[in-house]
């Protein structure tokens, strides 16, 4: 028996054998052609073939994962049809006589180091996308280089050097028990994914994953992130206990659908789900939430090739308020730049882009833009119980100047005739040590804070949560970010209003009792963690 150790990406026991996906890198030959027409047609058969496959991969993730993640493939789509990426293709066969494989290998390699060097996430995101269009391509030319995740006939573990979004969403998950692969971090696609299908996955093995082999007996713990090879029968009785543990821990949350998140002295916490697309509501309903504490309204901005206008906004906004029946639902004002960039916005590429020209700054500086989001927000309200909030706010004047844009706005649709709540809330989010330092002084100004424990954590420990390098350092338990997070309770009990938190640390079940004792009432996280939150919130007792 062999353990290894990688990065839990998502929680669950899976005990099989393991498949070994093909790796592309390994059976690229570089073969030299005399018939460059037959090659061509080849190529356009092959990419045919390829968009074909990818509107029925839309479709079939469309039903299992909701439209916000489906939306990448309709991005690989546009991708392929790309006329430099398929010119370089064509050049490439045309100019040096080889085989349609090798040269779509090359053109992808070369344009993913191009992705990979820019500056800011969201564009060197776009590298692993032009990988995996180009395997997509390689294996329509050739069938022998199939991965076969979409046609397994028994259940199995899958094991990969990498999995790309289209390659994870094919996934059967009556046939995939897990998934481990050697590259990836927690906060891939293909880990955000495996959360929301419920599959047990480790990434991120490194050098250990060359010690797999295909067909091998193994137990993956998605939680822990460790792996055992041909374990023997004394690790294999242990965790099969384990796995039927976590079953019945699965089970007994379902109970919980319909009951309160209330300590054991009578605090009742608010629940609420954070989501990045209206199609995401039916898991908000689905895991019984008590409203939507995060909806990240860039969805909008990075799923259009242009300016989302008015009228698409409002449509998005309301049909999310009339399908929450009532239950508050907090929208975020979007939050581009840093790591999530739009071409058709000409954001300037920035040394340091976390720290840059995004979020409230690019709508203070092009008001035009944030002037249309608000009149869509505010005409929403009347549809629903609305919040809107502010991200990465560091000063009272930035706060007075929101609100100024705000009264216009209000005044405007006023006198345009057109129906709103003046009731709802206007809040900000608290990510930058600045705004916890003033947040006696901002708390006088709102009706609610957001507490964004991401960047919050990242700015405090001056460590970049992107960076897998240090990823070991990025800590939202840290003595600091905690001391921060009291702090701005602190000022919010005294002004009188109420404080959440909607970071990945209000999933963290280790700190529920501390965020009660400090005073935070409400806990917005992913959709599938609000029972398992619920639970440990009813087990808080205030008495010690």
């Amino acid at each position: 028996m062999k353990k290894i150790s990688g990065i839990g990406a998502s929680k669950g026991i899976a005990i099989g054998k393991l498949t070994l996906c093909v790796n592309i890198d390994d059976h690229i030959a570089k073969k030299d052609i005399t018939d460059v027409a037959s090659e061509l047609t080849r190529l356009d058969i092959a990419k045919e073939a390829a968009v074909e496959a990818l509107n029925e991969i839309y479709l079939k993730a469309m039903k299992r994962v909701g439209e916000k993640n489906s939306m990448i493939f309709q991005i690989h789509i546009m991708m392929l049809q790309d006329d430099d990426f398929y010119s370089a293709i064509q050049n490439a066969i045309k100019n040096d006589k080889v085989n349609a494989e090798y040269a779509v290998w090359q053109a992808g390699k070369q344009f993913s180091e191009m992705f990979s060097q820019m500056d800011d996430e969201y564009m060197r995101g776009r590298a692993a996308d032009v990988i995996d269009i180009s395997k997509r391509l390689i294996r329509c030319l050739d069938n022998s280089l199939a991965n076969g995740l979409d046609s397994l006939t028994t259940p199995a573990i899958v094991g990969a050097v990498d999995l790309m979004p289209s390659e994870t969403v094919q996934m059967d998950k009556t046939m995939v028990l897990a998934f481990v692969t050697r590259e990836g971090s927690k906060s891939s696609h293909s880990a955000i994914l495996a959360r929301t299908m419920g599959i047990p996955a480790v990434v991120g093995l490194a050098d250990a994953f060359a010690q797999l082999t295909d067909g091998a007996s193994v137990i993956v713990d998605g939680e822990a992130g460790d792996m055992f090879i041909e374990p023997d029968d004394q690790t294999l009785r242990e965790y099969q206990i384990k796995q039927s543990e976590f079953m019945r821990q699965q089970q007994e949350l379902k109970l919980l659908k319909g009951t309160k998140a209330i300590t054991k002295n009578g605090v009742q916490i608010e629940i609420n789900a954070n989501i990045g697309h209206p199609s995401d509501f039916d898991m908000v309903l689905e895991n019984d939430a008590d409203g939507i504490g995060l909806f990240r309204s860039e969805f909008l901005y990075m799923e259009s090739s242009t300016f989302p206008t008015e009228e698409e906004q409002f449509k998005a906004y309301k049909t999310v308020l009339e399908k929450m029946g009532g239950k508050r639902v907090i929208i975020r004002t979007l939050d581009l730049g840093a790591d999530k960039q739009v071409p058709y916005m000409n954001i300037p590429k920035e040394e340091n882009p976390a720290m840059g020209y995004r979020a409230i700054r690019i709508c203070l500086d092009r008001q035009a833009l944030f002037i249309t989001q608000l009149r869509a927000l505010i005409r929403a309200s009347a549809f629903g119980k609305l919040a809107i909030m502010f991200p990465m706010i560091i000063s009272v004047d930035e706060v007075k100047q929101v609100k100024s844009i705000v009264e216009k706005v209000k005044n405007d649709l006023t006198a345009e005739k057109i129906a709103f709540d003046a009731n709802f809330e206007l809040g900000i989010m608290i990510e930058t040590p600045a705004s916890v330092i003033l947040s006696d002084l901002l708390a006088k100004e709102v009706d609610f804070f957001s507490i964004g424990t991401n960047d919050l954590t990242q700015y405090t420990l001056a460590v970049d949560r992107m960076n897998h390098s240090i990823s070991k350092l990025f800590d939202s338990r840290h003595p600091a970010v905690l001391r921060m997070i009291q702090m701005t309770a602190e000022s919010a009990k005294k002004a009188g209003i109420w404080v959440g938190i909607c970071g990945e640390s209000a999933a963290d079940t280790t700190l529920t009792e501390f965020y009660v004792k400090i005073g935070v009432s409400e806990l917005s996280v992913t959709p599938s963690a609000v029972l398992e939150l619920r639970k440990a919130v009813q087990q808080v007792d205030l008495k010690d």
